[in-house]
């Protein structure tokens, strides 16, 4: 299957990734105009469409320096396209974005079952003493 791909979200597109993440236990909830407003300040975005009708079918982000760090979030594949290598080509899509040749570390975080996906990209969860943490607002 070939896609197309974007780096700016049309309106139709924001609200087919809000149905998207609304199936999702880590985008559950997200609603419209916040999911507009983080895409606008994301470094980079990437869109995977089908080509005969451009629907929204893979997405992610980046926020980076475009040096040393680059964090990926939200990789995300609707459903009926799973099993399909998607997330494989949106995960290759942003290693090879030329504005992000430069950055050193790629960082991301997932479930468990998740990092076997990623380690074929050379992703390690040997990161010596980190923590992750993280400060909610109420």
């Amino acid at each position: 299957m070939e896609y197309h791909f974007v780096t700016k979200l049309s309106e139709s597109q924001i609200e087919q990734l809000e149905k998207m993440f609304q199936v999702e236990w880590w985008t559950k909830g997200r609603e419209f105009g916040d999911i507009k407003m983080m895409i606008e300040n994301s470094d980079t975005i990437i869109g995977c469409c089908d080509p005969s009708n451009n629907e929204l079918i893979g997405f992610t982000r980046v926020l980076t320096d475009y040096v040393y760090k680059a964090f990926i979030f939200d990789v995300i594949v609707k459903e009926p396209y799973r099993g399909k290598n998607l997330g494989r080509v949106l995960i290759d899509f942003v290693l090879e974005t030329p504005s992000l040749q430069k950055v050193k570390h790629f960082e991301l975080y997932c479930l468990p079952e998740m990092v076997s996906f990623y380690k074929k990209w050379d992703f390690s969860e040997e990161l010596g003493e980190l923590t992750f943490m993280r400060k909610v607002r109420k």
